[in-house]
């Protein structure tokens, strides 16, 4: 009887400690919440005062010259947009690959994929480039035949970094063009094969000949052994 009536009066006195607690924080939650206001408040302000230093001076003398010190003078601006492949990948290039001027470009994207084609320094094209027909018969099947389908990217070929992808008919020759990466072959472009003039005006872009996926670790080990956009300028004296 006498721990029934010990716990009946502490029930009621714990619950009124958790209320008085519970309206406590009632009260001090505004004050917190306006507290960490002020505080990113000024923490923003301190921020545009260091970043845009002619933003606080503009504001004084007119407020629309403040917005446009926010902009970039337009003779700051670039003549152009860069091209989706300068913006979208990273180019890398290999030259001499198993045969003089044999020199093909790589094209990776953030995601992995890479993109294979000529170069604009491959003997192929030459300096009036006259590219006739493209093949992609150069296995027991033809390349043109793969057809990846679903994430998991089934029944694409697994190919060595030799491995041929086509073959490009140019100037009464043809030059065996080859994956550069170890990795699995995912398509090829078809409309090089009714249009192989393609490679004469757009080898870069519409020209390409094949994208690819790298494992990471083949990646990593092929990369060493590309050139740059900027060492492939300056080794081959390109545009």
């Amino acid at each position: 009887m006498d721990n029934t009536s010990t716990s009946n009066q502490t029930t009621p006195n714990l619950t009124g400690f958790q209320a008085d607690k519970t309206e406590e924080l009632n009260d001090i939650t505004p004050v917190l919440d306006q507290q960490c206001t002020e505080s990113r408040e000024e923490e923003e302000t301190d921020q545009i005062t260091h970043q845009v230093p002619r933003f606080n001076d503009s504001c004084a003398r007119d407020p629309a010259e403040a917005l446009f010190s926010l902009c970039p003078a337009a003779h700051e601006l670039p003549l152009r947009p860069p091209p989706a492949i300068e913006a979208n990948y990273v180019q890398y290039y290999v030259v001499d690959f198993l045969k003089p001027e044999h020199d093909q470009y790589i094209y990776r994207h953030a995601n992995g994929l890479c993109v294979i084609g000529l170069a604009s320094t491959h003997v192929a094209l030459g300096k009036k480039p006259e590219v006739k027909a493209v093949d992609f018969n150069v296995g027991k099947s033809s390349r043109s035949n793969i057809k990846v389908t679903g994430k998991r990217k089934k029944n694409a070929h697994f190919l060595e970094a030799n491995s041929a992808l086509c073959k490009v008919i140019a100037n009464d020759t043809f030059y065996i063009i080859r994956c550069c990466v170890r990795g699995s072959l995912l398509e090829v472009n078809e409309r090089l094969i009714k249009e192989p003039e393609l490679l004469n005006k757009s080898a870069s872009s519409e020209g390409y000949i094949a994208i690819m996926m790298p494992r990471a670790e083949d990646w990593l080990k092929s990369k060493n052994s590309f050139l740059s956009q900027e060492e492939y300028k300056r080794q081959r004296g390109s545009n």
